[in-house]
């Protein structure tokens, strides 16, 4: 979609209409229906980080079709987009942001993402939005957000506003291929400016006003919409007081911590003399933990609510043997309850492309270097 940049007003922002763009989208039953109730299919896929980054200007290059292709081929099915809103405004991102920019919508910046997504819908795979970073909360922190997610009307109606704009636009799409997930792994963190800062799970009666908010403007827009709430304290906490909300939950493939962000420069102010980790590794570090501690997300499960794993993997500086190792204990856990895992990334330190590791024999995949063991652990569940 070409043309000038079109900046939408407040006004303007949730009524927006988006005719030609879902005119461009496939519409249609994916390969993987929807099971009854809210439960999900055993979704299984990657994170695409085209919108991650706030200034589009330091974005990644988009996401070449061809991924989609090779997804398709080597069997997975669900594609997450973890979207920092800054990046689809028209703001000048040398300034902190403030209230009135939240709502300056760039039609030419969503129109990248309706292009991502008509790409992966058009081989047939699931497509979830995500708000990694909302207005007044994300879970990295470093930048200015101008009020707080969790207490400040002014920011819950500024995330209804961006959650019932997306619904607008993809209205007419089944919920078979597009899935709304609320926010990236709520957590109470008082200090945005401060990276490192304590962070702790958040009051559930504070999440709940959230979610039921923002589930409400999404489906005052697309009634049938499928909506997905990450667990809580960073994803890993299941929420059973949203389960009659009637919307899934999104739990974390990350745990123990320590060896899927062994060395990550975002986690660890002084990385350089972590001890290195092992998979098992006494009583908190082994299957049976592992069974425990998604325990309540089967519980979950049981109680009707549709569970999948939104984000999962491993940083680039864990062992191979160790990271294989503990992941195909994660992934088994999981898929033996029919929960889908997502990687969270196809190409970069976390991915199965081009990760960046020094201990793995990778294959030549058309100029990419494939972890062709870390796939076939995947395509094997």
């Amino acid at each position: 979609m070409g043309g000038a940049q079109k900046k939408l007003t407040r006004r303007e922002a949730i009524g927006a209409g988006a005719a030609a763009a879902l005119a461009a989208l496939p519409v249609g039953a994916t390969e993987t229906p929807l099971p009854a109730s809210n439960r999900l299919p055993p979704w299984k896929g990657f994170n695409f980080l085209d919108f991650f980054n706030p200034d589009p200007s330091r974005a990644r290059p988009a996401t070449p079709g061809v991924f989609f292709d090779w997804m398709r081929d080597w069997g997975f099915d669900f594609v997450r987009v973890p979207m920092a809103y800054p990046a689809y405004l028209d703001i000048d991102y040398s300034r902190p942001i403030t209230p009135e920019m939240v709502y300056r919508f760039d039609e030419a910046k969503i129109a990248k993402v309706d292009a991502l997504v008509a790409a992966a819908l058009e081989r047939g795979l699931h497509v979830s939005l995500n708000l990694h970073r909302a207005p007044g909360y994300c879970i990295n922190a470093g930048f200015h957000e101008p009020y707080n997610l969790w207490y400040d009307d002014e920011a819950l109606e500024a995330f209804c506003a961006h959650w019932q704009m997306w619904a607008k636009r993809y209205a007419s799409l089944p919920a078979e291929q597009v899935s709304f997930d609320l926010v990236n792994e709520p957590s109470l963190r008082e200090d945005m400016n401060d990276q490192f800062g304590k962070r702790e799970a958040l009051p559930p009666a504070i999440y709940r006003r959230v979610a039921e908010a923002a589930t409400n403007a999404i489906r005052a827009a697309k009634p049938d919409a499928l909506i997905i709430a990450d667990g809580n304290n960073g994803g890993h906490v299941a929420v059973p007081e949203l389960a009659d909300l009637g919307i899934a939950q999104s739990c974390r493939g990350y745990a123990p911590f320590n060896i899927s962000h062994f060395k990550a420069p975002w986690v660890h102010r002084d990385p350089s003399n972590l001890p290195v980790p092992r998979w098992p590794d006494g009583p908190h570090a082994n299957r049976a933990w592992l069974e425990d501690f998604y325990a309540p997300w089967f519980a979950l499960q049981e109680a009707g609510v549709g569970v999948h794993c939104g984000e999962s993997g491993c940083y680039r500086e864990t062992p191979h043997d160790v990271f294989l190792g503990w992941f195909g204990d994660v992934v088994d856990v999981l898929a033996g309850r029919g929960i889908g895992v997502a990687l969270w990334e196809l190409r970069g330190d976390f991915g199965i492309l081009d990760s960046r590791r020094r201990d793995v024999v990778y294959e030549d995949w058309y100029g990419y270097a494939l972890d062709r063991r870390l796939l076939t652990l995947l395509q094997s569940v």
